[in-house]
């Protein structure tokens, strides 16, 4: 189960990034884009994060997640598009040169902290 691997290094770098000067931080939500071709699994990764943020100020943070498509450019034409299936080419002018533009990330897009 990889998600146990993302849910580590977003735990590390969302600790990383809290100012040092807050006393006693407590994040109540964790905002994430992640792409579809990132392969996550929503509900394994909210899992892993629960084990793995206990005694931490990201204890009980909510995992808020913005699903972003897979979006391809054509480098012939330059149409742009949103797959919904595999691509070897264009769908416009059916050239090969294509190019993915998002669907493979997996961020950190804020952190939203108790007052």
């Amino acid at each position: 189960m990889h998600e146990m691997g993302i849910a580590q290094q977003l735990v590390q770098i969302a600790l990383d990034s809290i100012p040092k000067e807050i006393e006693n931080p407590k994040v109540e939500k964790v905002n994430l884009k992640i792409g579809r071709l990132a392969s996550v699994v929503e509900h394994s990764l909210a899992f892993c994060f629960e084990i793995i943020t206990k005694d931490t100020p990201l204890e009980k943070a909510r995992l808020n997640i913005d699903f972003i498509a897979v979006m391809v450019h054509c480098r012939s034409c330059d149409h742009k598009w949103e797959v919904t299936g595999p691509v070897f080419k264009c769908q416009f002018c059916e050239d090969g040169d294509v190019e993915m533009l998002t669907g493979r990330e997996i961020e950190i897009t804020s952190l939203e902290l108790a007052d």
